[in-house]
C-alpha cells in the first residue's frame, strides 16, 4: 500500500482500504483519510506518524503535520487582534498571513518573534511596500510587511544598497551573521507602506526550506475567537461530464440558521442528477474585531463520508493565484460574489486540499435520498454545518458531454490557437479545466494598427501568462519598435517587435489589439521650479505618469549624481528628501523617466539651497 500527496496523483481511481479499531473507523483512499466520528468520542489517528495526512488536532481541526507552539511570540506588544485571517480570499490571491491591528496609527515597535537572523529585506513601490525577513534556527522564517523603518542599522545597510545600485526598490539577501537578532528585540517600527489599506503589520510565518507560508495560529499565535463561522448561500452546479466554465447550468440558494446550524431559506428537498458541483458562501468573525475575515477548513459529505476538504493550512506563493480556480470566478466577475466551490478543477494543485473523491464532484444516479453536509471551521475550531437533502433523480439527467463549438484547449498540454493574423500559446498547467476556446475578429479601434481579437472571455482565469502575436493590418515602418499589444480591458501589456509580428505576454483573456507608442511620460513638478530656494524644504516633490505603455524606470539626480527618489503607492508621489548630503548654494536637479517602449522625458530645474 502506498499513499500519494494530491500533486502526485496521476490516476482517478481510488483503492479503499480499510483500518478498524474499538473506537473508530477511517476510510483511506489513495491520497486522503476521511475520518469519521463514532457516537461516544472523536477519532485519534494513531498512524499519523507514519503518514502525513488528515489529522485532527486539539482543537478538531484539519491539519497534515504539527508545528511548534511554545517558540513564537507575537509581533507586537498589543492585544492580538487582525483584520486579515490566513487564506482569507482576495482579488487573485489567498492573504498570506495575519494582519495585525495597530490601533489605526504608525508607530508600534515591531519585535522578532524568536531568535534568528536578519536575512532579506525588501523595498517595493507596491505590495508589502517596506518589509523584512528573520531566518529562525527551527526551519522558520518570520516576515513583517507594510512597517515604516528598519532599526537603524539595517536602514543604512539598504541605503548605502541602494545609492550602490542606483535603485529606490531593492530585493536584498543578507548573510547570516550580519544583523542577528535575539527573540523580543526591536528590528522595525510598525507603518501603512506599499499597497495597504491602513496602518498595521502583516505578518508570516514561512517554512524555510520551500517558502510555502503556513497559518501562523497554528503555531499558538492565536486570536480570542469564541464565534462559528456565517454560511449565507449554497451553490448548485450541473456538470454532466462538461469542463465548468461560464457556461455551466448553475443555481444560488439563500441559506440561514441559528447558532452555528444553518439550513436553506426556503426549505426543500433538491431534486438533482447526473455529475454535480457544490459551493458555499462563507465569512468568519473572530472575537477581536468587527472584520470578516475567511474561514479555516471545509468538509463537504455525502451519506456521512468525506467527499471533499479544503484547510488554509499552507500554501506555496506560485500557488496563490488558483484562487480564481477555487471560487467561482465568473460569479465573482459579474456579481462580486464570493462562492466558494466545494469541488476541484483538474488543473488546479494548490496544498489547500488536502483530500477529496472524485474531486468533490458528486454522481446523483442512483435515484435515492441522499443527506448532503457542509462542515465549516475556524482556526479555533469553531463549527457550522449546513445540512441537505437530494433526491437522485437519473429520469431527468442529460448526461452526454456538449460538443465543442470552437477550439478544444486541454489544461494538461500545451495548447495552441493559430490563424494569420493572430497566434496564442498556452503553457501547459495554465488553465484549470479543459477550454472551449471561442475566438472571434472584430473591427479596428480607433487609433488601433490591427483588428481587435476577441481571445475568449475574461470570465475564465488563467493561472499564470500567455503568448500572444498579432499580425499588423499595415506596414509599421519605423515605429515597429513602438507597437504594443493593448488589452481593451486593462491597458498595455509587455510587448516585443519579433519577425513581423507584436508578442505580448498576457494574463487574461479578452479583447486585444496593436497601437503604437510614441508618446513620452509626463513629469509634473510639485513644489520645485528653477529658481526656487529650497532652504525651508525638506523634500522634493514630483508626480509622473504615461499615457500607454507604462514607466520602465526613472532616476533623480542632483549636479549630475545619483539621489534616493522614493515613491508612495497611495499618493503616487515621488520624493527625494534631503538628508545633509547637499551643501548650501546653487543646485540643480534633473530627474529622468523612460516608458517600456523608450520614450523619455526629463525635467530640469536649478535651485538653491
Amino acid at each position: 500500500m502506498s499513499f500519494r500527496t494530491r500533486n502526485e496523483e496521476k490516476s482517478s481511481t481510488h483503492d479503499t482500504y480499510e483500518i478498524e479499531d474499538f473506537s473508530s473507523l477511517a476510510l483511506i483512499r489513495n491520497d486522503s483519510i476521511t475520518i469519521i466520528k463514532n457516537r461516544s468520542k472523536t477519532l485519534v489517528l494513531g498512524i499519523m506518524v507514519l503518514i502525513a495526512s488528515i489529522s485532527a488536532s486539539a482543537q478538531d481541526i484539519i491539519q497534515t503535520r504539527q508545528y511548534p507552539k511554545d517558540q513564537f511570540r507575537y509581533p507586537l506588544d498589543l492585544p492580538p487582534s487582525t483584520a486579515g485571517s490566513f487564506g482569507e480570499l482576495r482579488p487573485n490571491h489567498f492573504h498570506s498571513g495575519l494582519d495585525f491591528r495597530t490601533n489605526q496609527r504608525i508607530g508600534y515597535p515591531v519585535h522578532a518573534v524568536y531568535d534568528g537572523y536578519i536575512s532579506r529585506v525588501r523595498i517595493q513601490f507596491g505590495g508589502f511596500g517596506k518589509a523584512l525577513y528573520i531566518t529562525h534556527p527551527n526551519g522558520y522564517t518570520s516576515v513583517y510587511g507594510h512597517i515604516n523603518n528598519f532599526m537603524p542599522e539595517v536602514e543604512k545597510y539598504i541605503h548605502d544598497w541602494q545609492y550602490k545600485n542606483q535603485s529606490y526598490e531593492a530585493d536584498i539577501a543578507i548573510p547570516a551573521g550580519v544583523f542577528p537578532v535575539k527573540k523580543s528585540d526591536v528590528v522595525a517600527i510598525s507603518g501603512n507602506e506599499g499597497a495597504s489599506a491602513g496602518p498595521h503589520v502583516h505578518f508570516e510565518l514561512r517554512d524555510t526550506t520551500t517558502q510555502e507560508t503556513i497559518n501562523p495560529q497554528l503555531f499558538g499565535l492565536t486570536i480570542p475567537d469564541e464565534i462559528p463561522p456565517t454560511i449565507t448561500a449554497l451553490g448548485i452546479y450541473h456538470l454532466n461530464g462538461n469542463p465548468f466554465s461560464d457556461k455551466t447550468p448553475k443555481e444560488f440558494l439563500a441559506v440561514g440558521g441559528a447558532g452555528n446550524s444553518y439550513h436553506l431559506l426556503k426549505p426543500q428537498v433538491l431534486t438533482l442528477s447526473g455529475n454535480t458541483g457544490f459551493g458555499i458562501s462563507v465569512t468568519d468573525r473572530n472575537s477581536a474585531s468587527a472584520n470578516k475575515n475567511g474561514i479555516y477548513s471545509i468538509e463537504m459529505k455525502l451519506d456521512g463520508t468525506t467527499m471533499y476538504t479544503f484547510s488554509v493550512e499552507r500554501f506555496a506563493f506560485d500557488q496563490t493565484h488558483a484562487i480564481n480556480a477555487y471560487i467561482d470566478y465568473p460569479a465573482f466577475l459579474t456579481s462580486r460574489r464570493w462562492m466558494q466551490k466545494c469541488f476541484i478543477l483538474p488543473g488546479s494543485r494548490i496544498t489547500l486540499y488536502p483530500q477529496s473523491i472524485n474531486r468533490g464532484i458528486l454522481a446523483f444516479n442512483d435515484d435515492k435520498l441522499h443527506d448532503v453536509e457542509f462542515v465549516v471551521k475556524d482556526v479555533a475550531g469553531n463549527t457550522s454545518t449546513l445540512n441537505l437533502k437530494v433526491q437522485s433523480n437519473t429520469s431527468s439527467a442529460n448526461l452526454a458531454p456538449a460538443k465543442p463549438e470552437g477550439t478544444l484547449l486541454h489544461y494538461d498540454r500545451e495548447s495552441k490557437f493559430v490563424n494569420n493574423k493572430v497566434k496564442v500559446i498556452i503553457p501547459a498547467g495554465n488553465l484549470y479545466d479543459d477550454l472551449d476556446f471561442i475566438y472571434s475578429e472584430l473591427p479596428a479601434k480607433p487609433g488601433a494598427f490591427s483588428a481587435t481579437h476577441r481571445l475568449h472571455n475574461k470570465l475564465t482565469p488563467i493561472h499564470d501568462s500567455f503568448d500572444i502575436w498579432i499580425k499588423p493590418d499595415a506596414d509599421l515602418g519605423a515605429n515597429a519598435e513602438k507597437a504594443v499589444i493593448v488589452n481593451a480591458a486593462t491597458g498595455a501589456i509587455p510587448s516585443t517587435w519579433e519577425n513581423g509580428w507584436v508578442k505580448g505576454s498576457a494574463r487574461a483573456f479578452g479583447d486585444y489589439y496593436i497601437k503604437i507608442d510614441t508618446v513620452a511620460p509626463i513629469i509634473t513638478p510639485i513644489n520645485i521650479r528653477n529658481g526656487a530656494n529650497l532652504g525651508a524644504i525638506k523634500a522634493i516633490k514630483l508626480r509622473m505618469s504615461d499615457n500607454l505603455s507604462g514607466i520602465k524606470s526613472y532616476a533623480g539626480k542632483i549636479d549630475g549624481k545619483w539621489v534616493l527618489v522614493e515613491r508612495n503607492f497611495k499618493t503616487k508621489i515621488l520624493s527625494y528628501t534631503f538628508d545633509g548630503s547637499i551643501s548650501p548654494g546653487k543646485h540643480t536637479f534633473e530627474f529622468t523617466v523612460i516608458d517600456a517602449k523608450n520614450n523619455t522625458s526629463t525635467f530640469k530645474a536649478d535651485f538653491n539651497r
